[in-house]
């Protein structure tokens, strides 16, 4: 059997229920941190300069403040007696002095309020730390094929591209889509929604019969959604803002779904929470342009289902092995070639600790298409979400997160379409004909 990760001794190094990124962790160990940060492209050095000196400042400011607070309630106990023996002048001078104090006091807070201030902003700006089988890299280049399965189809002369295909039998229209909204906003018709409805239906099956308990999200969260996944302030330009309301648009389901376990304790008796969900999810996508982003490559709105555990710190990554194996046994049945990819740190998310993408071949295109990314956050978005469990001896520990699509629709359909093309029509995976009631595309 395949083993997605190195020995257990490594895995417990990682697995640690304190293992994020806090200030006591870059304080600790400022070599450790630079190391694996490293690994995600990032150089910390000056970053982690600047959070030793607010560190430095914000604890001297708490120090003075408390001394000075400590002065005012002597003073105010001295006043007191003062009062009591007649000494009306000193009580008065007293009164003075401690009127000073309070101001002094006042401004101190305002200091520590923006040492802090300052502190967190650069703290929430570095990503997780990589697990350490995480492979050196800087580009999508660099990761490594983990196994493949699947048989590649041998298309004869004339195959056509899933945007011509779709054109052909009249299932997807770019078109139209570019009327009604613009570019990356296709219009299924006919089999093709169809199609779209079969395999959401077919996704959240398979989830569901794992264990996974079905929800439906808004499309819509606030910023502290945003902000203990992720997205934000890392996504920020990729997410369609509504403004006026300061809601953000989903770009995954991963972001309401985990989000329903912010600032909440569970019990350990609870682990594994499996859940899964259907939504539309929206990403700007700027810059992206080119033949890369033809047809279904890329879009500003697709379907996706997902899947999100909580899991304990020191299950997660058999989670996150058995999530991996779920997420294959689907495109198995969809008998579409695939490979699974180690990212390496240059190509993982900002928030990911260890990711596994899926990818599946477009016979057509001759091209790799990613459609899903399976990943462990351990305690980095928990640390954000405030999301806890009670252990054995009551005490309070981060959670472990996880997610993967299971499955993203948009390059899923593209290979269906294109690895499946036969003079007749395109045909239809058994698997997946109980839930399209048809065949063959025709």
């Amino acid at each position: 059997r395949r083993v997605l990760f190195r020995s257990k001794k490594s895995r417990r190094k990682y697995t640690n229920p304190n293992n994020m990124l806090t200030l006591k962790q870059i304080r600790d160990d400022r070599a450790f941190a630079l190391e694996r940060l490293a690994v995600k492209g990032v150089d910390a050095a000056a970053a982690l300069d600047r959070i030793e000196q607010l560190d430095d400042s914000r604890k001297a400011l708490q120090a003075e403040l408390d001394a000075n607070l400590a002065q005012q309630n002597a003073n105010a106990k001295e006043i007191g007696q003062l009062f009591k023996a007649g000494k009306q002048a000193e009580a008065a001078a007293a009164k003075e002095k401690t009127a000073a104090l309070k101001e002094v006091s006042k401004q101190l807070e305002e200091k520590l309020k923006q040492t802090e201030g300052e502190l967190n902003e650069i703290i929430v700006t570095l990503p997780n730390f990589p697990h350490s089988s995480v492979p050196q890299g800087k580009t999508a280049a660099d990761n490594v094929i983990v196994r493949t399965g699947g048989e590649t189809p041998e298309l004869g002369a004339g195959a056509l591209p899933h945007w011509e295909l779709a054109s052909k039998y009249d299932i997807i229209d770019f078109e139209l889509g570019v009327k009604l909204t613009g570019a990356g906003f296709p219009v299924y018709k006919g089999q093709g929604a169809a199609l779209q409805r079969a395999l959401i239906a077919f996704f959240l099956d398979n989830n569901t019969s794992a264990g996974y308990t079905e929800v439906m999200p808004p499309l819509m969260v606030n910023e502290a959604s945003g902000f203990g996944t992720g997205q934000l302030p890392d996504k920020e330009g990729q997410m369609y803002h509504a403004t006026v309301d300061n809601f953000y648009l989903i770009p995954t389901a991963e972001v309401p779904v985990t989000n329903i376990y912010r600032d909440v304790i569970i019990n350990e008796s609870d682990f594994p929470i499996k859940l899964t969900a259907y939504t539309p999810c929206f990403r700007r996508e700027a810059g992206s342009y080119g033949k890369d982003v033809r047809g279904l490559n890329r879009l500003h709105q697709f379907d996706k289902v997902e899947i999100v555990q909580i899991a304990h710190p020191e299950t997660s990554y058999e989670a996150l092995e058995g999530m991996v194996k779920h997420v294959e046994s689907i495109v198995q049945k969809l008998e579409l070639p695939y490979r699974i990819l180690r990212l390496c740190g240059g190509d993982m998310s900002f928030t990911s600790a260890l990711t596994f993408d899926f990818e599946v071949f477009s016979a057509a295109q001759q091209r790799w298409l990613e459609v899903s990314s399976v990943s462990n956050f351990e305690s980095f978005q928990a640390n954000r979400l405030k999301l806890r469990y009670r252990d054995a001896n009551k005490k309070t520990r981060l959670a472990h997160t996880l997610n993967g699509s299971s499955l993203a629709l948009p390059r899923i359909v593209a290979a269906l379409l294109e690895n499946n093309q036969t003079p007749e029509g395109i045909r239809i995976p058994k698997a997946l004909v109980p839930y399209t009631r048809f065949e063959m595309i025709k």
